[in-house]
């Protein structure tokens, strides 16, 4: 039975409290935002890449690639390994998951097996992600498991997307998306970022730091002539200088804890860097071992510097020196301290959406839903009437707070099509109070008394309203879990409208009616004429 209650309207009180204390800060300056009391809330709606401009970047990240610089890394762990143990080798083959491994002497099978076992001890997770396999006499497998192999690029792409968030955070950019997209790719919208360009430049760099000894034994000339050793490579500097360079790394940025912006012993422009305790332990190791050999400081396949180790280099901090500009050595921290991507990316798609196309989007988004919530509201006072349209007005009202202070609360953006689920949310709202008046109409038309008639408006039509809801949520559910940007920004519009709906619609019909039966006794229902 339709009364008026006391927690309904407790409820309904709230309910625009809420909708009113996080809705506000919308209407703010910056300025007037930070000059409020720490207590209020301060965040508002977040415009997507469509409405305030912006970059948008489409990203594979290169899985093959990665899977082939991980094997050569076995293959020269290997060598390291067996050279370390006295072990000759003749020959080291990839194949699908790992190497195999060629022994120049049969005889040492045994040995060799016994020394390279301490490869396979663990991977990153603790379990062992590598096996070593006897393949007869002086033959050894040594490999990925499968799982590793099953699990690389997913792990690939989940990290990939952790490093470009925080490569792009140290950029200040606002509210950036970083969403996946499929089984190995990364969509970017970056909102006030106006050079896809520089983004591309900071995001795409993989930012791989590694140390490595330069070959002093063997002919650089002989390597470019097509006979490198097989434990070394070419690698050129900079300004094209080649350099031969050890395969085997002995540490990388991975274990790198800390890089800045600092100044040489000639005051130029460098670059600090700091390791952990492993890499520290490591680097004093590999300088006390080649004290007056040259290695090289290698970033991205580019030789930054080469220096002597003049002596052993234990605590664990250095400076790397180069031809640095100050924008170019913070660029190269920004990267460092962000962490190197797992694998390359390479961009599929790249657009740009200028400010002033998104203002032009917000003026049209702002007029269409003005143009829809005025057709709405005209269409209810001229069906039922300005008591029971006026009712479905106040709902409509506190329906759309309740939508801008969700949003803003949890700090979701608002897009364009964001904005056709408000208005969609909008219609949906009022076709319940439709569905209740329509039901109160028919119930007067039959006889029956007033309150009778509200009763009925109410517990018959609910059903229907629920039903019609749930509908709704399902589809949203459906568009948000496997759809992607302005399709997801519609579908998060549309679920936060399908709550609030329910509960602006029924609830401030009921408490307003329930008030307006109490007070005005009525005779008849002003909708069954």
């Amino acid at each position: 039975m339709i009364h008026l209650s006391r927690w309904k309207v407790i409820l309904l009180a709230l309910s625009f409290v809420f909708g009113v204390l996080f809705s506000y800060p919308n209407l703010l300056s910056a300025e007037q935002k930070a000059a409020l009391p720490g207590w209020l809330p301060k965040s508002g709606v977040n415009l997507g890449l469509d409405l305030q401009g912006g970059s948008y970047l489409l990203l594979e990240v290169d899985v093959p690639a990665m899977r082939a610089k991980r094997l050569t890394n076995l293959g020269e762990d290997a060598r390291t390994v067996l050279g370390e143990a006295g072990v000759d080798i003749s020959g080291i083959v990839q194949d699908g998951a790992g190497v195999t491994v060629t022994l120049a002497d049969p005889a040492t099978t045994d040995q060799a097996v016994e020394a390279m076992r301490a490869l396979a001890v663990g991977g990153p997770t603790g379990v062992a992600d590598r096996i070593v396999q006897r393949q007869g006499e002086g033959r050894i497998r040594y490999a990925f498991t499968q799982q590793a192999m099953d699990s690389m690029a997913s792990d690939a792409v989940s990290q990939s997307i952790e490093v470009v968030r925080r490569r792009i955070d140290s950029l200040g950019t606002r509210e950036p998306s970083i969403t996946r997209q499929g089984a190995d790719r990364i969509v970017i919208q970056a909102p006030g970022e106006s050079d896809p360009a520089a983004l591309e430049r900071i995001i795409g760099k993989t930012a791989q730091l590694t140390f490595q000894m330069v070959d002093v034994e063997n002919s650089v000339e002989e390597a470019l002539a097509g006979f490198p050793p097989p434990d070394a490579e070419i690698i050129p500097d900079q300004f094209g200088t080649p350099y031969l360079v050890k395969k085997r790394i002995l540490v990388s940025g991975e274990n790198l804890t800390k890089a800045e912006v600092t100044t040489d012993q000639n005051r130029q422009t460098a670059i600090g860097f700091r390791f952990d305790g492993a890499g520290a332990r490591r680097f004093g190791e590999a300088t006390a071992a080649n004290i007056g050999k040259p290695f090289a400081i290698i970033l991205d396949g580019v030789v930054i510097s080469a220096p002597n180790i003049r002596s052993a280099i234990t605590g664990g901090s250095g400076v790397i020196e180069g031809s640095f500009t100050i924008e170019e050595a913070s660029e190269m921290v920004n990267l460092l301290n962000g962490g190197a991507l797992p694998a390359p990316l390479k961009v599929e798609e790249r657009r740009t959406v200028t400010a002033e196309l998104g203002a032009d989007a917000v003026a049209a988004g702002a007029l269409s839903t003005a143009i829809g919530a005025v057709i709405i509201v005209a269409f209810m006072l001229l069906s039922y009437g300005f008591l029971f349209g006026g009712i479905s007005v106040i709902g409509l009202v506190l329906n759309g707070l309740l939508i801008i202070a969700a949003m803003s609360m949890t700090g979701a953006a608002l897009t364009l099509p964001g904005i056709a689920g408000l208005v969609l949310t909008f219609a949906v709202a009022v076709d319940a109070n439709v569905l209740i008046y329509e039901r109160m109409r028919d119930e007067a038309r039959a006889g029956r008394s007033v309150i009778a008639s509200l009763d009925a408006g109410f517990n018959k039509a609910m059903g229907t309203i629920v039903d019609a809801n749930l509908t709704t949520l399902v589809a949203a559910l459906i568009m948000f879990l496997f759809g992607a940007g302005p399709v997801r920004g519609f579908a998060w519009t549309l679920t936060i409208g399908v709550f609030t709906s329910m509960l602006s619609a029924v609830l401030v019909a009921q408490v307003a009616l329930a008030w307006w039966l109490k007070v005005a006794k009525p005779k008849k229902l002003p909708i069954a004429e």
